[in-house]
């Protein structure tokens, strides 16, 4: 199983090339796409830099456009037969992968989504609003799709990815999580069939915002509106 790991970057320069040593070290067959949302603190040309290493590929956005639509660049360019989503900072491990790729390897499972409240793995204490907003805005994501997850809002999410690459997206921003989570919920497989999503607990390294952490209040409001636009729209 050929995994393609497509990275997000927009000004990760402090932290990209240690991500990326941490992602080559995993022991699974990989292609690492890194997509530049136009960075403009030097990310750009170290990822066209790391792009020459044999099994990574850079893509490069001319202008800036957001998380979503970096994630979009990156899986049309997947050519693996899963993909799986890491961020650029360190907030979460690689080495959390063959966890996520397991109900997928053994053939239980279409999706995967990491989840920061589920399990006893190890977390950074940081702030008690974010992890109030995460939790409501994934209990309004549940109500809507009737699934019964944890943690919508998590980076680490795997696809088959025919799936992935089915699916229209839209969103540019953060909006993404909410967009993807309702579209996954309504998919149906040729035979007709939902898919088969799983959930497993995972690391998490959560950063501040002097550390470089960009998703604000805006974008919680913004969720809340692709919940209900995604899912009853």
């Amino acid at each position: 199983m050929v995994v393609s790991v497509v990275i997000p970057v927009f000004n990760e320069m402090r932290t990209l090339e240690q991500v990326i040593k941490r992602v080559q070290a995993v022991p699974v067959e990989k292609e690492i796409i890194l997509v530049d949302d136009y960075s403009n603190d030097g990310s750009r040309e170290l990822v066209q830099s790391l792009g020459e290493q044999p099994n990574v590929r850079a893509v490069l956005h001319e202008y800036n456009q957001g998380k979503g639509a970096a994630l979009r660049s990156g899986f049309a360019a997947a050519a693996g037969d899963v993909v799986l989503i890491q961020d650029a900072d360190l907030e979460y491990d690689p080495n959390d992968y063959p966890k996520l790729l397991g109900p997928i390897g053994e053939n239980d499972a279409d999706v995967v989504y990491g989840s920061r409240f589920a399990g006893g793995e190890t977390h950074r204490v940081l702030y008690f609003w974010h992890s109030v907003g995460n939790r409501f805005l994934t209990l309004l994501s549940n109500m809507m799709t009737n699934l019964n997850l944890t943690d919508m809002e998590v980076c680490y999410k795997v696809f088959r990815r025919e799936i992935i690459q089915s699916i229209d997206l839209k969103e540019n921003r953060f909006g993404f999580e909410p967009e993807v989570t309702a579209r996954l919920a309504r998919f149906r497989k040729p035979d007709g069939s939902r898919l088969k999503i799983f959930e497993v607990g995972i690391s998490y390294a959560g950063r501040t915002y002097d550390e470089g952490k960009k998703i604000g209040w805006r974008d919680g409001v913004r969720a809340i509106w692709c919940i209900i636009r995604y899912n009853l729209f």
